[in-house]
């Protein structure tokens, strides 16, 4: 005799041993066992007798051959037949223990409401569901669920059997904590998932992820800015997010929905480049300039040095909310900084060629920046601003220089000295009047010696500055 087959003699030796043994398996009985196969309707579990016993393909709930399984003997004959759930039809009190005991989930039909909550039949016998345990949540409309079948826990029953109390909300609560568990593993930063609106607050919204509450913030939920979360998303409503952090264990998970849009600022250098006119919307304020958006999704900043000439922080004119039109001063797309501003700028650089434009003696018009302890601040040109210096000012005595003219005021000029390399102008309104004085007294000394009324041109010239200077 070969080892081979002393061996094969020996095993069925063994089984044929354990045959005589075996007993067969009570209905109520608690079996189990490992899947061995799935064909067809039919799942074979073996569980250590001299065939595999039977379940419900349906039952296994996501199990595969080789896991293990657990369920209740509801048939002896002509297979065993075991179940994770109590089988339609009739029940016996006794199996509906065995369910409870094992802690195993049992089918009912809701066949009414009562004060309170629901009759349920589970295979013949009268069980009670209340209210809080028939669903996760709030229950707005409690008569849906008359007529339908779920499958429930047996919570409390009396030896009697003529108390017996369910939940469907206990297994709703394991699945969730089961799902929520999967789910956990994949919430990682950068990951993409789908999700349902569960509430929405002023800051933002909750979405379920599947048994896990993740955090959309406002600011996360579009490019562009939103002051009302309800504009962009609604209860109930199936989302695509991106996991941005998690902090607290995973008990705090942040998300967004802004990489599901286009970035705006990927071409904004060539859409608007240094100089371009804008046109956009005041939409928040600091202690040192304003926000204003320019298009969803682009807010440039306003320091307020570049407001309007006249135009002060805190004016009623660049409240939040107000349209504005400006120039675009400076772009970094690649630190989404748009730097704006609300007074016409230079497009290239106004140093460059300035000595010529602006010799020494030459009058020109200017407007009125501002007043300091200098003097007075006049821009020429975009980007050019000299000063008149107290010096050059004519006051009362007594009275600031830095106030003699207001902000926005158009003001007549004498460039007095440019130093390019430094950056500087030096100016003079005194010096402008003086030869707007002098080019008048020129014109009339040019003309016939006397006038109609016999007065000289020179004496003509001369009441004529007076004239001018009341």
């Amino acid at each position: 005799m070969t080892q081979s087959r002393e061996t094969a003699e020996a095993t069925f030796a063994e089984a044929f041993e354990a045959s005589l043994n075996f007993k067969t398996p009570e209905q109520g009985e608690l079996l189990k066992g490992q899947i061995v196969s799935i064909s067809g309707d039919d799942a074979f579990v073996s569980y250590g007798g001299p065939s595999e016993a039977v379940m419900a393909a349906n039952e296994l709930d996501g199990l595969d051959v080789g896991d293990t399984v657990e369920g209740t003997v509801v048939k002896t004959s002509p297979d065993i037949r075991i179940s994770r759930k109590l089988a339609k039809g009739k029940a016996s009190l006794d199996l509906l223990r065995q369910m409870y005991e094992n802690r195993l989930p049992v089918e009912g039909k809701i066949a009414a409401r009562n004060k309170g909550g629901f009759d349920v039949n589970i295979g013949g016998l009268r069980a009670f569901c209340p209210l809080s345990q028939i669903a996760l949540g709030k229950i707005d409309n409690p008569d849906q669920f008359i007529g339908q079948s779920y499958e429930f826990r047996v919570t409390e029953l009396s030896d009697d059997g003529r108390r017996i109390v369910v939940s469907r909300a206990a297994l709703l609560k394991e699945a969730n904590a089961s799902k929520a568990e999967e789910t956990r593993r994949n919430i990682v930063p950068g990951a993409e998932l789908t999700g349902t609106i569960k509430t929405i607050t002023p800051f933002g919204a909750f979405v379920d992820l599947g048994g896990i509450d993740g955090l959309l913030h406002v600011s996360e939920m579009s490019r562009r800015r939103v002051t009302d979360p309800n504009e962009v998303v609604a209860v109930g409503q199936e989302v695509r997010v991106k996991v941005i952090k998690v902090e607290n264990d995973g008990k705090r998970i942040s998300l967004s929905m802004k990489d599901q849009e286009p970035d705006p600022w990927s071409d904004v250098a060539d859409r608007y480049p240094a100089g371009t006119q804008f046109s956009g919307r005041i939409v928040r304020t600091t202690d040192f300039g304003l926000f204003v958006e320019v298009e969803p999704g682009i807010d440039g900043l306003v320091h307020y040095s570049q407001l309007p000439f006249g135009v002060k922080q805190g004016d009623a004119d660049i409240a939040i909310g107000t349209s504005v039109t400006g120039w675009i001063r400076e772009v970094d797309a690649s630190k989404k900084r748009l730097s704006l501003s609300l007074r016409e700028v230079a497009t290239r650089d106004p140093w460059d060629g300035a000595a010529q434009r602006y010799p020494a003696g030459k009058v020109v018009e200017g407007t009125v920046d501002h007043g300091g302890a200098p003097g007075i601040f006049v821009q020429i040109e975009p980007g050019l601003t000299g000063l008149i210096p107290n010096s050059e000012i004519s006051v009362a005595p007594g009275a600031d220089p830095s106030r003699a003219h207001e902000a926005g005021e158009k003001l007549a000029v004498r460039i007095m000295s440019i130093d390019p390399q430094r950056k500087r102008i030096s100016l003079s309104h005194e010096a402008a009047k003086a030869a707007a004085e002098r080019d008048e007294y020129v014109k009339f000394a040019e003309e016939r010696g006397d006038n109609e009324s016999g007065e000289s041109a020179m004496a003509l010239a001369f009441k004529r500055a007076m004239e001018k200077k009341k």
